[in-house]
């Protein structure tokens, strides 16, 4: 292996006695903003009162963040946390997970609907778009975390993790995974944001919400082939936990593409 990358970020960038500010949640808070920036774009191109989106987005940070925690104390380290209920709610130092802020976002989304009498497709459609802008922006807090990386390469831009959770996991380079996945997310962020101005902001519904589950975790099931597992019991399992819980979301994205396309041509 001669060609890498060292990898060695502090993943604080300041610290006032007790209280640090990390780049993950830096990246995570910037996924609301810019979120916020591009949904008040389509309110205001659709005319929908800018009010409504407030109300959205109190929904949306919710659903994410309680989704996402949970999804990842439940799904992959349900023991650890139960003994240390406390860290659940160390929501800063990591430990997210993209399949239960998934779950998270359809719940809190379908209150909003049912709520404010929106349509639940016109809702979601619209918000998987700047989802997938979030999740480039949560891979890159990871990638500063030195977290969730691939396995060993010999690629001339694998990565020396430092920082990783052993210090012979960091003598390796690695699959900087962080970086596929983050840019596979950008991808599919501005082919969805193409696809809504192509259609006037008029798309089918459950069109871009089916084509965003298909895209994210197809791509998230592909790398997680080459991506170390995150936790022990991934290691006896043909499929890891990421990739069985992307197969139900896949399917549903096909059957949402397909029922869109069927009304269209009807």
């Amino acid at each position: 292996m001669e060609g890498f990358i060292i990898w060695n970020p502090d993943p604080e960038i300041f610290r006032i006695g007790s209280f640090a500010v990390r780049w993950y949640g830096l990246f995570f808070a910037l996924s609301f903003f810019f979120g916020y920036l591009i949904m008040l774009k389509f309110f205001k191109k659709e005319g929908v009162p800018v009010k409504l989106l407030d109300e959205l987005t109190t929904y949306m940070i919710i659903g994410t963040i309680v989704g996402a925690r949970l999804g990842h104390v439940f799904f992959y380290e349900p023991a650890w946390y139960l003994a240390h209920p406390l860290k659940i709610f160390q929501v800063w130092e990591g430990g997210l997970a993209s399949h239960g802020a998934a779950i998270g976002i359809i719940l809190s989304l379908l209150i909003f609907s049912r709520v404010r009498k929106k349509p639940f497709f016109w809702v979601i459609d619209r918000i998987v778009i700047v989802v997938a802008l979030s999740g480039f922006l949560i891979r890159m807090g990871n990638l500063m975390n030195s977290e969730i990386y691939g396995l060993p390469t010999d690629l001339p831009w694998g990565f020396r993790f430092i920082r990783s959770t052993t210090p012979m996991e960091g003598l390796v380079p690695r699959h900087p995974t962080q970086i596929y996945e983050g840019l596979t997310y950008l991808m599919i962020f501005g082919f969805l944001l193409w696809l809504y101005f192509k259609k006037e902001g008029r798309p089918e519904p459950g069109l871009l919400f089916g084509l965003f589950l298909i895209f994210v975790f197809g791509m998230r099931f592909l790398i997680e082939i080459i991506k170390e597992p995150q936790v022990g019991f991934e290691r006896n399992m043909a499929l890891n936990m990421g990739q069985l819980l992307s197969i139900p979301f896949i399917l549903c994205g096909l059957i949402l593409v397909y029922l869109a396309l069927r009304k269209k041509r009807a």
